[in-house]
């Protein structure tokens, strides 16, 4: 029972924070700086959530194939490859190391 009840608040935690969002004004939102926060925060937040499962195991910080792939994914990024071809570079770097 107590699991619905963990259901039913944060259901109706969500719905007030939408709401919450909702009741700000026009004029706050648009100021320079928090259009600028607004843009950045995404890259930010799925940046760190990037880091976090690559490099996080358990309680310690894991450099394996993982973080490798990552590397080598920011290198093809830093040479202007293709999305796609990013993504393949950083699978192919790890299944390699992992293979190894």
């Amino acid at each position: 029972m107590s699991v619905w009840l963990a259901v039913a608040a944060t259901a109706l935690g969500c719905y007030l924070v939408k709401l919450l969002g909702l009741s700000v004004p026009a004029t706050a939102l648009e100021r320079p700086a928090v259009r600028r926060l607004a843009a950045l925060l995404p890259v930010a937040l799925l940046a760190a959530l990037t880091a976090l499962q690559t490099l996080g195991e358990g309680e310690v910080i894991a450099l394996d194939a993982r973080a490798a792939g990552l590397g080598a994914a920011g290198v093809a990024l830093l040479l202007r490859a293709p999305f796609l071809v990013v993504i393949a570079v950083a699978v192919a770097c790890t299944a390699a190391l992992r293979a190894l």
